[in-house]
Protein backbone atom coordinates (compact mmCIF):
# COMPACT_ATOMS: atom_id res chain seq x y z
CA UNK A 1 0.00 0.00 0.00
CA UNK A 2 2.55 2.20 0.84
CA UNK A 3 4.38 1.70 -2.42
CA UNK A 4 1.41 2.67 -4.34
CA UNK A 5 0.53 5.76 -2.50
CA UNK A 6 4.09 6.67 -3.71
CA UNK A 7 3.92 5.68 -7.19
CA UNK A 8 0.44 8.35 -7.17
CA UNK A 9 1.85 10.82 -5.49
CA UNK A 10 5.53 10.97 -7.84
CA UNK A 11 3.21 10.77 -10.56
CA UNK A 12 1.29 13.76 -9.78
CA UNK A 13 4.27 15.60 -8.56
CA UNK A 14 6.05 14.48 -11.53
CA UNK A 15 2.94 16.61 -13.68
CA UNK A 16 3.13 19.27 -11.78
CA UNK A 17 7.16 20.06 -11.86
CA UNK A 18 6.81 19.38 -15.97
CA UNK A 19 3.79 21.89 -16.13
CA UNK A 20 5.11 24.61 -14.28
CA UNK A 21 8.16 25.59 -16.27
CA UNK A 22 7.98 28.54 -18.55
CA UNK A 23 6.43 27.86 -21.47
CA UNK A 24 9.61 28.49 -23.76
CA UNK A 25 11.64 26.23 -21.72
CA UNK A 26 9.16 23.79 -22.18
CA UNK A 27 9.18 24.26 -25.75
CA UNK A 28 13.19 24.32 -25.58
CA UNK A 29 13.40 20.94 -23.53
CA UNK A 30 10.40 19.44 -25.95
CA UNK A 31 12.56 20.10 -29.01
CA UNK A 32 16.06 18.98 -27.25
CA UNK A 33 14.42 15.60 -26.50
CA UNK A 34 12.81 15.51 -29.87
CA UNK A 35 16.54 16.40 -31.93
CA UNK A 36 17.49 13.34 -29.50
CA UNK A 37 19.89 16.13 -27.79
CA UNK A 38 18.72 15.45 -24.19
CA UNK A 39 16.96 12.12 -22.59
CA UNK A 40 15.32 10.98 -19.64
CA UNK A 41 17.60 8.22 -17.33
CA UNK A 42 16.96 5.61 -14.77
CA UNK A 43 17.74 7.85 -12.38
CA UNK A 44 14.83 10.66 -12.72
CA UNK A 45 16.50 13.58 -14.07
CA UNK A 46 17.41 14.42 -17.78
CA UNK A 47 21.04 14.34 -19.32
CA UNK A 48 22.56 15.51 -22.46
CA UNK A 49 22.77 12.79 -25.21
CA UNK A 50 24.59 15.47 -27.55
CA UNK A 51 26.80 18.36 -26.90
CA UNK A 52 24.43 21.38 -25.40
CA UNK A 53 24.17 24.66 -26.08
CA UNK A 54 25.31 26.80 -23.37
CA UNK A 55 20.99 27.91 -23.01
CA UNK A 56 20.23 23.92 -23.23
CA UNK A 57 23.02 23.32 -20.43
CA UNK A 58 21.25 25.90 -18.24
CA UNK A 59 17.88 24.76 -18.82
CA UNK A 60 18.27 20.88 -17.73
CA UNK A 61 19.97 21.83 -14.89
CA UNK A 62 17.28 24.36 -13.97
CA UNK A 63 14.90 21.31 -14.83
CA UNK A 64 16.94 18.54 -12.79
CA UNK A 65 17.70 21.23 -9.59
CA UNK A 66 13.72 21.33 -9.64
CA UNK A 67 13.51 17.99 -10.30
CA UNK A 68 15.82 17.31 -7.20
CA UNK A 69 13.86 19.47 -4.82
CA UNK A 70 10.55 17.83 -5.41
CA UNK A 71 12.09 14.34 -4.63
CA UNK A 72 13.83 15.29 -1.97
CA UNK A 73 10.24 16.72 -0.43
CA UNK A 74 8.62 13.40 -1.91
CA UNK A 75 11.22 11.17 0.16
CA UNK A 76 10.98 13.42 3.68
CA UNK A 77 7.11 13.20 3.07
CA UNK A 78 6.61 9.38 2.92
CA UNK A 79 9.93 8.21 4.90
CA UNK A 80 11.51 6.44 1.45
CA UNK A 81 14.93 6.82 0.75
CA UNK A 82 15.98 9.41 -1.91
CA UNK A 83 17.01 6.93 -4.14
CA UNK A 84 14.05 4.84 -4.37
CA UNK A 85 11.88 8.00 -5.10
CA UNK A 86 14.54 8.93 -7.88
CA UNK A 87 14.25 5.69 -9.19
CA UNK A 88 10.45 5.01 -9.46
CA UNK A 89 10.37 9.00 -10.95
CA UNK A 90 12.91 7.90 -13.41
CA UNK A 91 10.93 4.45 -14.79
CA UNK A 92 7.97 6.70 -14.99
CA UNK A 93 9.62 9.94 -16.93
CA UNK A 94 11.00 6.47 -19.33
CA UNK A 95 7.84 5.03 -19.66
CA UNK A 96 5.85 8.24 -20.29
CA UNK A 97 8.63 9.64 -22.79
CA UNK A 98 7.42 9.68 -26.63
CA UNK A 99 8.35 6.65 -28.90
CA UNK A 100 11.85 7.83 -30.74
CA UNK A 101 13.01 9.39 -27.18
CA UNK A 102 16.36 8.80 -26.27
CA UNK A 103 16.14 6.90 -22.44
CA UNK A 104 18.86 5.79 -20.61
CA UNK A 105 17.74 2.70 -18.51
CA UNK A 106 21.02 0.87 -18.05
CA UNK A 107 23.71 3.04 -18.64
CA UNK A 108 23.43 3.15 -22.54
CA UNK A 109 21.50 5.01 -24.31
CA UNK A 110 18.97 3.99 -26.46
CA UNK A 111 15.31 4.97 -28.83
CA UNK A 112 11.85 4.48 -26.77
CA UNK A 113 10.40 2.08 -29.10
CA UNK A 114 6.58 2.21 -29.60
Amino acid sequence: MKLYGLLFFLFFSALFIWTVQPALAAMDLQTAKEQGLVGETASGYLEAVQTLSPELVRLVADINARRQKEFRGIAARTSTPLAAVEKLAGARAMETSSPGSAIKPAGTWQKKKD
